[in-house]
């Protein structure tokens, strides 16, 4: 994507999430992890790349000890459907018997998701929760839930905080659905 074509897509897009909005779910969200994981010294994975930023804004909040890594995994790449699941860069920190934290930008077909946590149970996880950003309402059951949400978004093509339209604007404080899609 060019910048003019990736200017244009912001232009002409929908604001749904403010940064005042987001900052403040992201608060919300750190104090529910806290109160159910407080205790745990949990094992927290962020997914790259999505999930840069909603890690990046959160770990900060969570006042208690944990330890980090990320995860990466894929079914889009820089197209606008999902494809098949590829594993980049699988988890490297020994699961067995932990808390295990995972941290996605967005539950949207929850494909990605259920074979994470499916993979990190199989590696021997002790309890495996899932924390996203944004939940789209896709209009049908999901094979992986979250636990602890942010936001809950329409059933649109989004990108901003971490989430990306091809492969432009994850970096924005707000959520954005592009026209038309």
């Amino acid at each position: 994507m060019t910048p003019a074509e990736a200017g244009r897509i912001r232009a002409e897009a929908d604001l749904l999430v403010t940064e005042q909005q987001v900052a403040a779910a992201v608060r919300r969200v750190a104090e529910e992890i806290s109160a159910a994981l407080r205790e745990t010294h949990p094992l927290v994975f962020a997914v790259m790349s999505g999930a840069a930023v909603f890690a990046g804004h959160l770990l900060p909040l969570l006042d208690f000890p944990l330890d980090f890594d990320c995860l990466h995994v894929s079914r889009y790449g820089d197209a606008t459907a999902g494809g098949a699941l590829s594993w980049i860069a699988p988890p490297r920190a020994a699961v067995a018997g932990r808390t295990v934290l995972v941290l996605d930008d967005i539950l949207d077909e929850g494909v990605t998701l259920a074979a994470i946590k499916r993979r990190l149970l199989e590696q021997g996880a002790q309890d495996c929760r899932i924390a996203v950003f944004a939940d789209k309402d896709i209009g049908r059951d999901k094979p992986a839930q979250a636990d602890f949400v942010g936001v809950r978004l329409p059933n649109r093509y989004v990108f901003g905080f971490g989430m990306d339209v091809g492969g432009a604007w994850r970096n924005l404080p707000a959520v954005y659905a592009v026209k038309g899609l």
